[in-house]
């Protein structure tokens, strides 16, 4: 596995690659060796900063997920197709994994979700678009829904 930090306007990025693709991001970084001429880390070191700056709206990175549950791994692919700039309620991803009631577990998918940025886990709010829980921070989401809003700030969170 290799890592590198990334400066990102949410603050620093670990981002880990295997010999399959994308296998993590980390908030904060990471306490690791640092790699710098592994090709795949490179692209999607690459990828991250376009979409930080506005000019990437869809991965194409590798990824690699070898952890999470049948449900979870379900969430994850649901949150990944979930478009540039939409949102999905808990409840709405949870009804199309073949779980109506299953929000709250949805929910826990997000926050065990090994890739975050790349796996879009920010764009599913509460019910009503209420902004709720992330296990990186209000503060995160809120900045991530707002770059791929166009920076439309002053949106009406609840």
């Amino acid at each position: 596995m290799h890592w590198l930090v990334v400066d990102s306007p949410i603050d620093a990025l670990g981002v880990a690659v295997d010999d399959v693709g994308v296998c993590g991001v980390r908030f904060g970084g990471v306490d690791a060796p640092a790699t710098t001429d592994d090709p795949m880390l490179k692209t999607a070191v690459d990828e991250i900063a376009a979409y930080f700056a506005g000019e990437l709206m869809q991965f194409s990175v590798p990824l690699s997920v070898r952890r999470g549950s049948e449900f979870e791994r379900a969430v994850w692919r649901e949150m990944s197709r979930i478009p540039y700039g939409e949102m999905r309620t808990y409840g709405e991803i949870a009804a199309a994994v073949g779980d109506p009631g299953g929000a709250r577990a949805v929910g826990v998918a997000c926050n065990r979700n090994p890739i975050p940025v790349i796996v879009p886990c920010h764009r599913i709010v509460g019910a009503g678009g209420k902004l709720v829980g992330f296990g990186g921070g209000r503060h995160r989401k809120r900045s991530w829904l707002e770059l791929e809003a166009g920076g439309a700030r002053g949106r009406p969170w609840r």
